[in-house]
């Protein structure tokens, strides 16, 4: 049976692996919640209807096959999308605002590395009875609520292959640029085209991680992951050496796109990690990953002064 490819990359760095017996699944453990108490609406809906869109987005993402490996049960990628509901004007049809967070398990640990958190400001869509089955083609737009899942299934594939392979996560960038072309032709709603006022939506960041002027963080990602993270017991006070000269890369790129929806989305899901790691550091350590860090995220500088406390 063929074994992905996050598997092998694991099977390098452990001794040994029992490969026998194992069940093969789809890839995403995907934990879906939706908020609806603050929606604003004249409309009167049945809790029941919530449960069940919640119900049908999580399976939707956790039982379409996204990718052509097999995913062992306990290789499945955590992530979780949490939907805000603030408004609807219109029967089942609804207005607000999503968080969608990956993580992937770092080895020989039981700790969960937070790889991407966004915020997206633009989570709008329409649940008509006709739209709640949720048949995804990638060759067609379906439905808003379709692509919206879609996107964040695809996406959460994207990241975690390239936290374990230089680059992994190219193919599923590809399909969803595709899913952006897609949905911004059927003028699906804000968010998905490039001929937005903002630069912080689905499509930007789509851009941001395919243009080569972001090659290097997605390179440097991997190694952070992959051969920093998954190694950091052995030697911490190297493993915290080799965090600074990766945050000096991010600097670097940082000043070609200033304010990037990816590098903002960056820092969003590594600033605790990053706190937790320099706070236990040097002196000098702590003074030179705290000027690194406000400066390149200075929105949390008061997060970061904990490294300086810590």
């Amino acid at each position: 049976m063929k074994l992905n490819f996050r598997l092998k990359v694991f099977l390098l760095v452990t001794s040994a692996v029992l490969l026998s017996k194992v069940s093969y699944s789809q890839e995403l453990n995907a934990r879906v919640e939706i908020n609806y108490q603050l929606m604003q609406s004249k409309i009167q809906y049945e809790p029941g209807l919530f449960q069940e869109m919640q119900t049908q987005i999580q399976q939707f993402m956790n039982n379409t096959r996204w990718s052509t490996d097999n995913f062992n049960q306990n290789e499945k990628i955590e992530c979780t999308l949490t939907i805000n509901l603030m408004q609807s004007g219109s029967q089942n049809v609804f207005v607000g605002n999503a968080r969608f967070q990956v993580a992937r398990p770092i080895y020989g640990t039981n700790y969960n590395s937070v790889t991407f958190q966004y915020v997206d400001q633009n989570f709008s869509f329409s649940y008509q009875p006709t739209e709640r089955q949720m048949v995804y083609n990638e060759q067609s737009f379906t439905s808003n609520i379709t692509s919206l899942a879609a996107y964040y299934s695809l996406m959460a594939l994207a990241v975690d292959y390239d936290s374990f392979s230089e680059l992994g996560g190219s193919p599923y960038l590809q399909r969803l640029f595709n899913l952006l072309n897609l949905a911004s032709s059927a003028n699906a709603g804000v968010g998905w085209s490039q001929n937005e006022k903002s630069q912080r939506n689905r499509y930007w960041m789509v851009e941001n991680m395919q243009n080569q002027q972001f090659t290097r963080l997605r390179e440097e990602f991997y190694k952070y992951h992959r051969l920093v993270l998954d190694d950091f017991g052995r030697d911490t006070q190297k493993g915290r050496a080799e965090v600074l000269k990766f945050l000096e890369v991010v600097q670097n790129i940082s000043t070609l796109r200033p304010n990037s929806v990816y590098i903002n989305a960056f820092f969003d899901a590594k600033a605790p990690e990053f706190i937790n790691i320099f706070s236990a550091g040097s002196p000098s350590e702590k003074q030179k990953a705290f000027l690194l860090l406000s400066g390149l995220d200075p929105d949390k500088t008061e997060q970061y002064r904990q490294i300086i406390k810590g």
